[in-house]
């Protein structure tokens, strides 16, 4: 195969990549008073959870390098009984601010939910 054509596969290939918003019922985030902002993911089912909660995978470090966010701020919550992940970490400036681009926090969950799903964990999983 032609060098070209090799690299518009690799590029077709990663994007049709899984991400972890295929496996959810929902990603949302939102405001969390004035300092905080919290991103909850809500998994179609627990194979989906399994992937959202794997702690390789989506941890404090990705978030923090993600968000652009101190590390020592971030706290991760796994609740296997909602097939949940909710992630709470300071706002960069505080809600409202001069500097605040996104008042609800309402457009935060989207870098996570475009977070590409490594391919270990989709091992009999098939494409969504």
């Amino acid at each position: 195969m032609p060098e070209d054509a090799q690299d518009a596969q690799d590029m077709q290939d990663a994007w049709q990549a899984p991400v972890l918003g295929d496996y959810a019922l929902e990603i949302r985030s939102k405001n969390a008073g004035p300092f905080w902002v919290t991103m909850e993911t809500f998994m179609k089912d627990a194979a989906g959870y399994a992937i959202a909660a794997d702690e390789d995978f989506l941890n404090e470090k990705v978030v923090a390098d993600l968000y652009q966010v101190d590390i020592q701020g971030i706290r991760i919550f796994r609740i296997p009984a909602l097939n949940a992940v909710k992630i709470s970490f300071p706002r960069p400036v505080s809600q409202a601010s001069l500097l605040d681009r996104d008042i609800h926090a309402g457009q935060h969950h989207v870098p996570l939910a475009a977070l590409p799903v490594p391919g270990r964990l989709l091992t009999g999983l098939g494409r969504v």
